[in-house]
């Protein structure tokens, strides 16, 4: 990626590098990007009626025809997209706007609250802030979001405000997890492992879980900032929810997609974690998060991976089928601590690939 242009913005706020984007945004006196968050792209997206919707009921119905006939769609989404819609999944609908609504309330917090969550290091269980990325220029960039991270499982984090946020992202993160399980239980269908045989390597019994909240607020040149610049995920799946408000694209086939999902669903990606543990097989997708002039956005997600210990490398069954493992294995607590240090530039798959000299 060519490192950003700056540019000299007039009547910035005192206190850019110190305030949470929305007080930036809230600014009377803000007319443009100021140069600090400059990120110029093409944040144009082909509109698709084409990305994959995976029907959960189906997946874990009694009927055998239906179930076969959900995991052959839920085996082609994780080969060719690497992400689709997830429908009928069971988690009651006021649950899902209880998180959006609580989770945004944390955001009108006053900021000196916001602030006892700043990061000291990537692996605080609970991390607030404005975030920023290094581009491979060796420069920083902010990205125009605000975020709230927390760990929730195998230990369970959780600001200690809005005062019902602990209640409900508890029960979010319970059945999302279930659901994790469940889809992780068809995908290990659909590699021909045996059953127990992922649970067991991964130890799914002790899985991490991360929830995350990104607050967009309006940008007054959505063409000269980044909400998220592309990347991929660690982990196996993400799951993600958001306010109605457009925002998160997809790359397929070298083409960015917007993503639109029906009242209720879920959208879900596969992780790092997953194209490592199927050596290949299923992939992990880029995408990146787009600004507008208009309207808030908000997007809550759930992170799901292997244990913090568990070793993560291509399934052995697999790699005997294939003739050789494609990555290198790496302590899952590891990778992400790496992950989350990486700047703009060679992503850690690669950095995990072994290259086939033969």
């Amino acid at each position: 990626m060519s490192p950003p242009t700056a540019s000299v913005v007039p009547h910035q706020p005192s206190n850019i590098n110190d305030s949470y984007v929305k007080v930036l945004a809230e600014s009377s006196t803000l007319q443009s990007v100021p140069s600090q968050f400059t990120f110029a792209i093409d944040s144009k997206g082909s509109n698709s009626d084409s990305i994959p919707i995976v029907d959960f009921s189906q997946l874990t119905s009694a009927n055998p025809d239906q179930r076969s006939q959900a995991l052959r769609e839920l085996a082609t989404v994780c080969e060719e997209w690497g992400f689709f819609v997830l429908i009928n999944h069971g988690i009651p609908e006021t649950l899902m706007k209880a998180i959006i609504d609580t989770s945004l309330e944390f955001f009108d917090l006053p900021e000196e609250e916001k602030r006892r969550y700043e990061a000291k290091s990537a692996l605080d269980p609970i991390i607030s802030g404005a975030g920023s990325v290094i581009t491979t220029a060796n420069q920083r960039i902010h990205m125009w979001r605000d975020f709230v991270k927390s760990d929730v499982h195998p230990e369970f984090h959780c600001p200690d405000k809005p005062q019902s946020l602990r209640d409900i992202v508890f029960e979010f993160s319970e059945k999302s997890r279930t659901m994790a399980r469940k889809l992780l239980q068809g995908i290990s269908e659909n590699l021909e492992l045996e059953e127990g045989y992922m649970d067991e390597v991964l130890q799914l019994d002790s899985c991490f879980q991360k929830y995350a909240v990104n607050f967009y607020p309006p940008c007054p040149q959505p063409d000269q900032a980044i909400g998220i610049p592309p990347h991929t995920d660690y982990g196996l799946l993400t799951f993600l929810i958001h306010n109605g408000i457009a925002g998160l694209q997809i790359q397929h086939n070298g083409e960015w997609f917007n993503t639109n999902s029906p009242h209720n669903s879920i959208l879900v990606n596969t992780g790092d974690h997953l194209q490592i543990f199927s050596n290949g097989r299923y992939k992990s997708v880029k995408h990146r998060a787009v600004v507008n002039d208009e309207a808030t956005r908000i997007s809550v997600v759930m992170v799901n991976g292997a244990a913090p210990d568990a070793i993560v490398g291509p399934a052995a069954p697999l790699v005997e089928r294939d003739g050789r493992a494609l990555y290198r294995p790496m302590k899952f607590i590891e990778y992400v601590e790496k992950m989350l240090s990486n700047r703009l530039g060679k992503g850690n798959l690669e950095c995990l690939e072994i290259i086939d000299e033969s």
